[in-house]
């Protein structure tokens, strides 16, 4: 598969065990499958970069795809528990973030990628509305489509990073680039602000002290 991972710097060579601990899945190598994203993620208040572009090799490779059958929007959480910080407003959340790490966790051994859902800030303050009972588990899963990020790949093994292979990378300017990182941001915050306020409460739609109350396991149904 092709990928690109976007940068102030041009990266020929991706090092196993560098990286940022608190990202999204821990550390590891983030890409995407989408040369528009990731000169967007290249960019920032402080100027433009570059979007590296790789040749996966993924026959040999185990990849948790937490999109997958086998998971529900619950255990993308509780990844993002185990690895970004939160600022939890209440007893409520504090209750929510312990009871998903306990019954919702996701072990990433033996796995050379990870792919799933990326959680920029919007997607992020989103998680944070669920813990805190704000929204329910059908509108998670239905923002996290809003922004259209696409899934992002995470190589976090030494035989995905021996796997991938760099053809080249293209310039991202500030100037093009990070408005439009900003305006995708703008519309996915747009779009949630209208969805939760025009839903109207349905008797089966599941909130967090919902799924606390009736000590809901990840094999339940109604999470799928």
């Amino acid at each position: 598969m092709i990928i690109y991972h976007g940068s102030k710097h041009i990266i020929k060579t991706p090092e196993y065990g560098k990286g940022k601990p608190y990202n999204d899945y821990g550390r590891g190598f983030y890409c995407t499958e989408y040369l528009d994203l990731a000169k967007e993620w290249a960019c920032d208040d402080e100027g433009g970069g570059y979007a590296n572009k790789y040749e996966l090799d993924i026959e040999d490779l185990k990849i948790l795809d937490l999109n997958g059958s086998d998971f529900c929007i619950l255990h993308w959480i509780s990844i993002l528990l185990n690895n970004r910080k939160f600022t939890l407003d209440n007893d409520l959340a504090v209750q929510a973030k312990d009871y998903i790490l306990k019954n919702f966790p996701v072990n990433t051994e033996g796995f050379d990628i990870i792919k799933g859902y990326r959680a920029d800030d919007s997607y992020f303050s989103y998680a944070r509305d669920f813990l805190q009972n704000a929204i329910s588990v059908k509108r998670l899963s239905q923002v996290m489509k809003l922004g259209n990020l696409g899934n992002q790949i995470v190589l976090i093994s030494p035989k995905a990073f021996n796997a991938i292979h760099f053809l080249g990378f293209e310039e991202a300017p500030q100037e093009i680039h990070l408005p439009l990182r900003k305006k995708r941001d703008e519309l996915a915050r747009a779009a949630y602000l209208t969805n939760k306020q025009g839903t109207a409460f349905s008797a089966d739609d599941l909130y967090m002290i919902d799924i606390i109350r009736n000590e809901m396991k990840a094999d339940d149904p109604r999470l799928q």
